[in-house]
């Protein structure tokens, strides 16, 4: 069988997640293997770089999954875009080596999460950003971040049930900018656990509002209890954004 690399993006809005569950028509993942296994003609499994959570989009997901086909690459990603509903594009698809797994063998993750930073409504965005009306002090929570740059562990900052060794990850940059009237946080790592990200965000907004000090990260970090940290950020603000390998 084949190894292939196939490369998406989607709108998560009306999506239960990328995990396939029971009713795999509301997750990516149930989408895309109904559509390879049926035009294939044989059972068709995929492995996705992360498992984004329900609402969350992505502009890059990679997938790795095998076949056994004549078809070519080019006709494959035909048929992909010719039958995947309009809130998820295929990208691009190739052959991958035998050992090429979308997860496994990623490297470093990039997510975006955008916050609409304005009293003033954001209509056309509304389902692609938290909106916060108030002032933020992105100086502070800069230097927050700078506190989670490094290798820690962050049970803290998950709703997931690992801890120890299983919860650690190596954060390699946090970027916190301001473009208009929105604030991207930009988080690049070598993995996150489960909700990781919006729960770091929901924590830095806190400081940017006031209500917790820039210091206070090394304790919450200490912890390792989800009490200690900020609240979870809305799913809909949050993007995957690139996946090296």
């Amino acid at each position: 069988m084949q190894n292939y690399k196939l490369t998406l993006c989607y709108d998560g809005t009306r999506y239960r997640g990328w995990q396939k569950q029971g009713n795999t028509a509301q997750t990516v993942q149930g989408k895309l293997e109904t559509l390879l296994s049926r035009a294939l003609e044989q059972p068709v499994e995929i492995a996705g770089s992360g498992r984004t959570d329900a609402g969350v989009h992505a502009r890059m997901q990679v997938c790795s999954f095998r076949a056994d086909t004549d078809r070519s690459c080019a006709e494959l990603l035909a048929l992909l875009r010719e039958y995947l509903p309009e809130d998820i594009g295929a990208l691009a698809l190739e052959k991958a080596p035998e050992r090429f797994h979308a997860r496994l063998s990623a490297v470093r993750k990039t997510y975006i999460y955008r916050v609409w930073n304005s009293d003033a409504p954001c209509v056309f965005e509304r389902k692609y950003v938290y909106a916060e009306p108030r002032p933020l002090d992105l100086d502070a929570m800069r230097r927050a971040a700078a506190q989670f740059c490094g290798r820690h562990e962050f049970s803290a900052f998950s709703t997931g049930k690992k801890t120890g060794r299983a919860a650690t990850r190596t954060i390699e940059a946090i970027g916190i900018e301001r473009c208009g009237e929105e604030v991207r946080l930009m988080y690049t790592g070598d993995g996150f656990l489960y909700n990781m990200v919006r729960i770091l965000t929901g924590t830095l907004l806190e400081v940017g509002l006031g209500e917790r000090r820039p210091d206070d990260m090394e304790a919450i970090l200490a912890s390792h209890s989800r009490a200690s940290a900020g609240f979870t950020a809305p799913a809909q603000g949050l993007f995957l954004w690139d996946v090296t390998y």
